[in-house]
């Protein structure tokens, strides 16, 4: 059955109309609203008045319908209430108040009260639910043998049931390392039994692992498992560094011509460079070799090929750089004596021999002596 133009134009207006109708007169408010823990957050009310009513009073109630603040509008002394709480700026016919730092005592439902003359009250509700991200470290270096601590942070701990942490290495599958529930001890898996310590806080975890060892480098995830809002997790990456100690060596290959070597194992590979004084009798520029070592660190070995009356004259340095140490290391591979200490280890030596023969000369005589 068709149903003419005009019937159509007129039953859409109708239906404007009592669109219209429903929303006059009524106050309007977000039904649920998440606001960041330790945040300023707003909750604002507006009303629609019918004609002829007048404004008289804004009150707002938390979820036990105790008053948080009231006013009358247009007038600021009149405002009291709660002081973690204040009035917010908002338009004409609105109301806004400002929690200055959500906390979860803030969750709940928030009814905004508008008392008109002369129809009486009307009201709307929202209501706040408090919402918080796991925070932690992205990326964390320790050196081998050493203490490496993790941590991730979650603000509202009244909702935390369990604090789960996991390891992903690089190769391989997760594994779990240590988990902490409410009312409950720190619980570390047999493997890491010894060397591993989980704080006891539903807030701040903390993960030691002391002595940090090369297989547990990887990528920690702390899983807050929380009532009502699920999982929620971080991500910090831990990398184990293996300091060098390097060593140098010298060899000669041919009549004149020495070859170094400077060694250094570690992880990741070091950088070696040679600090050789100013001097051209180097022969051609060092030559380096990485080779993979089963532990998982790297030795280099860089050679140098230098005159052997260098060694002599000038002093030869290997000079090691990782990313673990704030400076190098400088290992010399000769011991340079300069003219004042060979002179005073000469005029030392000498001097000894001069008093063994005095001493000598005495013992005879005083021998002589003794048989006269």
């Amino acid at each position: 059955m068709m149903i003419p133009v005009t019937c159509r134009i007129g039953l859409q207006v109708s239906f404007l109309l009592l669109l219209i109708g429903q929303t006059h007169g009524r106050v309007t408010a977000p039904a649920r609203l998440k606001a960041p823990v330790d945040k300023p957050f707003t909750l604002t009310c507006t009303l629609s008045k019918d004609r002829g009513e007048t404004l008289r009073e804004v009150r707002w109630l938390d979820d036990k319908n105790q008053t948080l603040l009231s006013y009358q509008p247009g007038n600021r002394d009149s405002v009291s209430g709660q002081q973690h709480v204040e009035l917010a700026t908002s338009p004409k016919d609105s109301s806004a108040i400002t929690i200055r730092r959500v906390g979860f005592r803030d969750e709940g439902c928030y009814t905004c009260i508008f008392e008109l003359t002369p129809s009486g009250s009307k009201q709307g509700q929202t209501c706040l639910t408090v919402d918080a991200e796991v925070t932690s470290e992205r990326n964390k270096t320790a050196v081998s043998g050493k203490k490496a601590s993790l941590s991730c942070s979650f603000g509202l701990p009244e909702k935390v049931q369990q604090i789960l942490w996991k390891l992903t290495p690089a190769q391989g599958e997760s594994k779990e390392v240590a988990s902490f529930a409410k009312r409950s001890d720190p619980m570390i898996e047999p493997a890491y039994q010894g060397r591993v310590w989980l704080s006891a806080s539903l807030s701040d975890s903390q993960l030691t692992i002391q002595p940090v060892a090369i297989q547990d480098e990887g990528c920690y995830t702390c899983f807050y498992e929380t009532h009502n809002e699920g999982t929620k997790s971080s991500v910090v990456c831990l990398s184990t560094y293996v300091l060098p100690k390097p060593q140098v060596s010298y060899k000669t290959t041919s009549p004149g011509v020495i070859e170094a070597n400077c060694t250094s194992v570690s992880r990741p590979p070091a950088e070696i460079v040679w600090n050789v004084e100013t001097d051209n009798r180097t022969i051609g520029p060092p030559v380096s070799v990485h080779l993979r070592q089963d532990d998982g660190t790297t030795l280099v070995i860089s050679t140098l090929t230098v005159q052997s009356g260098l060694l002599k004259d000038v002093s030869v340095k290997c000079l090691v750089h990782h990313k673990g140490l704030e400076t190098p290391i400088a290992v010399s591979m000769n011991t340079k004596i300069g003219t004042a200490l060979t002179i005073l280890i000469s005029v030392t030596t000498v001097a000894a021999l001069l008093v063994m023969s005095l001493c000598f000369c005495l013992w005879k005589c005083f021998l002589r002596k003794e048989d006269n």
